[in-house]
């Protein structure tokens, strides 16, 4: 027969052939399924509660029927179903298939089997393959739904915030033959309707799928499964026609990205966990090729603990190289792990306590970093990496940005230190493939490095809220591994994948700096309770750990609390979850996160030194009004002018003429800006709300002396902020110090508004500095290109600064994040009030600190490093008793550039300690690390703690010498005398 002559006409016949909608009464599809016959009998019982197993089957079930709808939000159904399977069913392949709103496990003879989430493409579990006579044809089974769809229960769009009284509906419970050789021939013809579509009429590979598919259509008569193998004969000719040597390989690797909290709170990503691996464990034991890369410790422990007999079976596919442990951190944090709101320590504790979870659990440590979600990546990270044995790193979240298209794929990062590590882009650009030949097709066109490398990676399955690969993706991928027309495609491993890319790297390309990702960077501001709560506990837990371990040192019956510590470390690690701490989850998961952290308890810090009743000093601070109602502070440092709506009018250096502020400027200046982005309302703000900015200008209470100086001296002041919100400031100076201090109360009642500070100097720069983990960063103060430009809004640690030779000025905070440098203006973003996820986002009260601080020659030399730790590490004061020698130092460094950032007992190691430091200033130096510690060997180790190869280093009367380049980290391992 003549191949047909109209290619649309062909094109819509194979669809409606292949169709869920048209002509199901005749057409292939709707052969899928044969015989159906419902449960013998289905019961239900609904608990606010998720509880396990063995406490839900002892509950009072009560009857249920398809068509029911159970609820609200977040409760859970437990079913009871009996299955009676007909006799004349022999030899058949039976599948029980359920479909709902909710999220669906099955749990058979006490164990979870298989998920089943109808947006996961997952309604079915397979009783038997052929049922055999001998086989029972009655059995219960019991199903654990969840009301609460794969992405929460948003309500009206994904992101709204949830609709507390959603109800779920059970659409489908029933038990039906499954046509094998119908889906097969399904899964033949998607792929060449895919290749006939896709490749084009200009390609020859296009038509000879259409006319084979055309003639599959031909041969297969729907009532006649004789006719089926004909039909596949066809499309396996089309298939096996192999490609050139040259053609593109691609690596595809299961995958289920799960957020451990967003849309729904930590406790359902728990079961969200157990559905989507449970899934991946069945398919294993059917497809034994299957490979299926799985991030995050803190979701493999969730399992372990409440899913013993599951995790028994993840750890045997470990052992046989299928489910494949990845990423080395505890979970995939904000901005990395936050890639930019964690601490630098901890983002080491997540490698730490990740890669010693993954040594422990599965006797190996993972060698590639893998974060394929996440909200920007610091440029710390590489060393870090290198530092907790990783050289690999993939991801794909920069495939997102807004305004310019990142230039590679394949490529090496380099960090600030100069660490170099091997990155991978997927060049589909996502994480949650579905195997489909559009899929392949865009991997190879849109891959940056073409001719550099000719191997990239596909994960496939569903992903955020959980899923993971189905039996289908499977299929397809097979048909595609070598057919002519189509990229290769390979079931791999992320280490096969990154074995080739280095085998291949000679040609690639190097990108120096942070990667910034040009989204999502409301994400800085919103839920600042959270961030204050994370900068806080990082403080605390920073503290508690110098304290035990000098307590340690100094003798006594005080045992070292590790692990209380590890404990209380690994809920602040969670709460760095990249949904989390950047504030774009649903309410209930803040109320969560919230309550981690008044877990952390505080405990006084390093060293001490008994402080007498104080004297003035030499230069006490005077506080003064004049007669125009502003007021005048000075401590012999700085002098300051403010006036009655608490603006900086003045701030100079004493002894210098520089005057900080330009004429005519107010700095402290609080600006209200509109804030309604184009659709992801708690992570994005937008440039265009830059054109909207109003000063805050309506003055409820004006400026008042409230300290009138001595040690220190303040001023007092309160604005109505927008319609709703009021702001109390305390403007602050202390004696001999050189920042003047903002300490900030803010009653926040706006809805999507955006409140900022402004310092407007007297400074001409065109980049300003930010500091980032275990060192700092600089950005341009223009917007020459679309790069710089798409920085309006950027992130930093506790300053940034801008200086140009010989003066500059800094601003400091305690719990800030969002920030911008633009022109002469520094900017500190304070609040935001987006309403999706969290309706309640940011309502309530804040209080934080900022100051700025003007400094002659650089930044570096005038200790904006230091006072910005003085303002987030304060010392603390106890009472002490006479008897108290004077002072004890336990360490001290020779070199101002270096930075004693941490002190902990080594892990697994009580007669040892280990001490962080790093290079601030962006210098080589060699210092001197002092201590009074009873130390009898010295040696470099990793940041996972192993001692260097070099072995032990000399211990000199001056302490121990250490080199440092450029923003170098270095740990030192130090072994006590007992």
């Amino acid at each position: 027969m003549a191949a047909p002559k109209h290619r649309r006409t062909a094109l819509e016949r194979v669809e409606k052939f292949l169709s869920e909608i048209y002509f199901t009464d005749c057409n292939l599809r709707g052969r899928l399924f044969a015989d159906r016959c419902p449960p013998a009998s289905l019961s239900c019982f609904q608990t606010p509660r998720r509880i396990p197993y063995d406490e839900a089957i002892r509950q009072e079930f009560r009857p249920a029927k398809v068509g029911d709808s159970f609820g609200p939000t977040w409760e859970t159904c437990w079913f009871k179903v009996e299955l009676s399977i007909p006799l004349a069913w022999a030899g058949r392949e039976v599948h029980f298939v359920w479909e709902s709103d909710g999220e669906g496990m099955v749990w058979q003879d006490a164990q979870p089997v298989q998920g089943l989430t109808k947006e996961g493409e997952k309604t079915s579990y397979i009783l038997t393959s052929s049922l055999k006579e001998t086989e029972p044809h009655s059995l219960t089974l019991y199903v654990e739904l969840a009301c609460n769809g794969l992405f929460g229960a948003g309500k009206g769009s994904m992101i709204a915030p949830p609709d507390p009284d959603r109800r779920f509906t059970l659409s489908k419970a029933e038990l039906v033959v499954f046509n094998r050789d119908v889906y097969e021939l399904l899964v033949d013809l998607e792929i060449l309707l895919d290749m006939a579509r896709l490749l084009g009429e200009e390609n020859q590979r296009s038509f000879q799928a259409l006319y084979t598919a055309n003639q599959m259509v031909n041969v297969c008569d729907v009532m006649d499964p004789s006719t089926f193998p004909a039909a596949r004969d066809l499309a396996a000719a089309i298939f096996s026609q192999r490609n050139g040597e040259s053609q593109h390989t691609i690596h595809a690797v299961g995958h289920c990205h799960i957020d451990s909290a967003w849309l729904w709170p930590y406790e359902e990503t728990i079961r969200k966990c157990a559905r989507s691996w449970v899934t991946v464990v069945r398919l294993m034991e059917c497809n034994p090729e299957l490979t299926f890369a799985c991030s995050q410790a803190q979701q493999f422990e969730w399992v372990r603990s409440w899913y013993p007999g599951l995790y028994a079976q993840i750890q045997d596919f470990v052992a046989k190289g299928q489910f494949i442990p990845v990423g080395g951190t505890w979970v995939e944090m904000v901005r990395i792990m936050d890639g930019n709101l964690p601490s630098g320590e901890s983002m080491v504790r997540q490698f730490l306590q990740g890669q010693r979870f993954f040594q422990e659990q599965f006797g190996r440590i993972c060698s590639e970093f893998w974060l394929p979600d996440t909200f920007g990546y610091s440029a710390q990270l590489p060393q870090l990496m290198r530092g907790c044995g990783i050289r690999r790193f993939l991801t794909q979240k920069l495939s997102w940005n807004l305004v310019n298209t990142f230039p590679h794929h394949t490529f090496f990062w380099e960090g600030i230190d100069g660490s170099r590590v091997l990155t991978h882009f997927p060049p589909g650009d996502s994480y949650g493939m579905h195997g489909q030949v559009e899929e392949m097709l865009k991997t190879v066109k849109n891959n940056k490095d073409k001719g550099r490398v000719n191997h990239s990676a596909l994960l496939f399955g569903f992903g955020d809220g959980g899923g993971g690969p189905t039996q289908k993706m499977l299929d397809r991928i097979k048909r595609m591994s070598d057919t002519d027309g189509l990229p290769r495609v390979q079931i791999s491993t992320p280490d096969r994948l990154f074995s080739v890319l280095e085998k291949e790297s000679s040609q690639l390309c190097t990108w120096v700096g942070e990667l910034f990702l040009e989204l999502h960077n409301g994400t800085y501001t919103t839920q600042a309770q959270i961030k204050k709560g994370n900068r806080e506990c990082e403080r605390i837990l920073h503290d508690v750990e110098v304290l035990s371990t000098l307590a340690v040192v100094r003798g006594g019956a005080f045992k070292y609390p590790a692990s209380q510590l590890q404990r209380l470390w690994r809920l602040l690690l969670l709460n760095q979850f990249h949904d989390v701490l950047p504030g774009s989850c649903i309410q209930l998961v803040v109320e969560d996160a919230l309550q981690h952290y008044t877990a952390l308890v505080t405990v006084p810090s390093m060293g001490y030194a008994i402080v007498r009743e104080p004297l003035l000093p030499a230069q006490p601070v005077s506080v003064r009004k004049q007669e125009d109602g502003s007021i005048t502070m000075e401590n012999g440092v700085v002098t300051v002018c403010l006036d009655m709506m608490g603006h900086l009018t003045s701030l100079r250096l004493v002894g210098s003429e520089r005057e900080s502020v330009p004429d005519g400027c107010y700095a402290n200046q609080f600006a209200l800006f509109d804030d309604v982005p184009l659709y992801w309302d708690a992570w994005d703000v937008m440039d265009y709300h830059l054109e909207t900015r109003k000063p805050v200008t309506t003055l409820l209470k004006p400026l008042e002396i409230t300290l009138a100086g001595g040690l220190r001296g303040s001023a007092s002041f309160s604005l109505q902020i927008g319609k709703s919100s009021t702001l109390t400031q305390e403007i602050i100076l202390d004696a001999t110090c050189p920042c003047l201090r903002f300490l900030t109360q803010v009653e926040w009642k706006e809805a999507h508004k955006f409140l900022k500070v402004e310092f407007p100097v007297q400074v001409r720069s065109t980049n300003a500095t930010y500091e980032i983990q275990f060192g700092h960063l600089q950005r341009p103060t223009h917007w020459n290109t679309s790069w710089d430009w798409a920085r309006f809004e950027v992130w930093a640690h506790k300053w940034l600064d801008l200086s140009e030779h010989g003066f500059g000025v800094a601003l400091l905070n305690d719990c800030k994040y969002g920030a911008s440098a633009h022109g002469n203006v520094l900017s500190l973003s304070l609040l935001r009030a987006p309403k999706s996820p969290d309706a309640t986002a940011d309502i309530t009260h804040h209080q934080f600190t900022y100051a700025v601080m003007p400094h002659l020659g650089s930044f570096q030399d005038a200790g904006v490093i230091q006072r910005a730790y003085n303002l987030n590490f304060p010392l603390h004061a106890v009472p002490a008793s006479s008897a108290q020698s004077l002072a004890w130092s336990a360490f001290s460094v020779s070199s101002p550039a270096v930075v004693l950032e941490t002190v902990k007992q080594a892990e697994g190691r009580p007669e040892a300690v280990v001490v962080r430091l790093y290079e601030a200033h962006g210098s080589t130096v060699d210092a001197w690390l002092q201590t009074s510690l009873p130390v009898k060997e010295v040696m470099l180790c990793d940041l996972l703690e192993r001692p260097a190869a070099q072995g032990c280093l000399p211990l000199e009367q001056q302490g121990v010498r250490l080199s440092f380049t450029p923003f170098r980290l270095l740990s030192v391992l130090l072994v006590l005398r007992q």
